[in-house]
This record gives structure tokens, sequence and C-alpha cells, in this order.
């Protein structure tokens, strides 16, 4: 017994029920008009979706795969989003926001999101900075064994700091130089560890991802293995389909 719907997006154009694309619950995806907009959706069994690992990977295949055949612009809806019936998604969702809507798949139209991450090894650049800093090593060598007053201790500390801040600062100008061109619009976002030094997303126009992707292949040519780039360049655009 059907509990409500699942929504998975929204899609400005028609979308046939002849998708073949299973979902939440191993339930066959359908799309329904609602005040000319096409939702993506499945019967739910549940009231409530745990957030695990094959959810969110089922709602994030069910978008991509509605991409793959072509439905390019959408506006993902968040996990584990269900309810009742239309009618309260008119009242709730479109009446309140149906302008903020038309203008983000305006926004969207012929442009895609990609993401890069970048980590480093936190230990070895340390190490790599005080090879390339003699005065700085030797200030630091020159602390070791020693009882130190915490002055002493914030002051070498800040050094440290502020040198591995000016690499990494220096890593991201050049990801930022050579990429921004090529965007449409950035939203940087703070990193997720230790290791990772830059989070950002970008949206670009569709048919400029090659060429996006081999300035991200040369740029991580260049660094080597100093690097891990984590590039996505086919997903949903949760970042800048934003209402707000």
């Amino acid at each position: 017994m059907s509990l409500g719907l699942y929504l998975y997006g929204i899609f400005p154009e028609l979308i046939p029920d002849t998708l073949a694309i299973k979902g939440i619950d191993e339930q066959p995806v359908s799309s329904q008009v609602v005040e000319g907009f096409t939702f993506l959706y499945s019967e739910a069994n549940k009231e409530k979706y745990l957030a695990s690992r094959r959810n969110l990977l089922t709602h994030e295949r069910v978008l991509e795969e509605t991409m793959q055949k072509g439905y390019n612009v959408l506006l993902p809806l968040q996990f584990g989003l269900v309810v009742k019936n239309w009618e309260s998604i008119t009242m709730q969702l479109i009446e309140p926001y149906k302008e903020q809507l038309k203008d983000l798949f305006q926004k969207l139209a012929g442009q895609r999101e990609v993401s890069i991450k970048i980590f480093w090894d936190t230990k070895a650049e340390l190490q790599a900075m005080m090879a390339s800093n003699l005065d700085l090593k030797q200030e630091r060598d020159s602390m070791e064994g020693k009882s130190l007053s915490m002055e002493e201790v914030i002051h070498i500390g800040q050094l440290i700091e502020k040198n591995l801040m000016a690499r990494k600062q220096a890593v991201i100008e050049v990801f930022s130089h050579e990429l921004k061109p090529l965007a449409t619009e950035i939203l940087e976002s703070e990193p997720m560890t230790e290791e990772m030094i830059y989070n950002a997303a970008f949206l670009i126009p569709w048919d400029s991802e090659s060429v996006f992707s081999k300035r991200v292949e040369a740029i991580d040519k260049r660094f080597g293995d100093r690097l891990r780039i984590r590039y996505n360049n086919f997903t949903a655009p949760y970042t800048f389909a934003q209402l707000t």
C-alpha cells in the first residue's frame, strides 16, 4: 500500500513514463505534470526514509539516468521528500515559489554542474615547506628539546600555519586562475576534511565539459603526485538549484 509519493526532481519539460528506471524500494519511476512543472516520483512505501548509502545512491542514480536520457535541465529535490498528494505540492512549493522555479530553470538551461575536490598529504606538505624555508626550519629545530614558554609555542605554531596556508593558497590560485574563465558561476565550499584543501562546484556550458576536463587534467599533471583531485563531471545541479 502506497503511503505517499517519493519525489526526486522537477523538470521544465514533459517526461514520458517509459523511462524504465527503478527508484527507492525498487518502485518504478514515473512523471507527473503539476501546474506546468514535471515531477519525477515513485510510490512511497514509508513515510520517512533512512539516509542510508543505498537509498542516497538510488536517489542520485534516478536523476543521473534521467539526465542521460536527454532530460538535462532539472531541479533536484533533497533526499527523503515524501508527500501525501499533488495538492500539497501545489500549495507548499509551486504557489509560493513558482517564479523562482522558472528563474532557476532559465539559469540552468544549457548548463551543467561539475565539482572539484583537491586533497594533499599535510605531513608531506609540511616537510616540503620546511625544506624550502631554511630559516623557519632552523628556528623550529632550535626549539627542539627546550622548555618553551606559551608565547614561543604560539609563535612557532603561527609561523608554520602561515607558511602552510600560503602553499595551500598558491595551489588554489592555480585552479582558480585556470578554471574560473570557463565557468558561468562558481560556488566554493568549506573543505570537509583536513586533507581536503579545495572544494568547489562550477556551473559550465553543457557542451564545454570536455574543454573543462582537459584543463583539470593539465593542472593535475603540473602538480604530479603532490595532489589528489576528485573531479565529478556528471551530477544533478544541487549547488546551483537552491530556492531562497
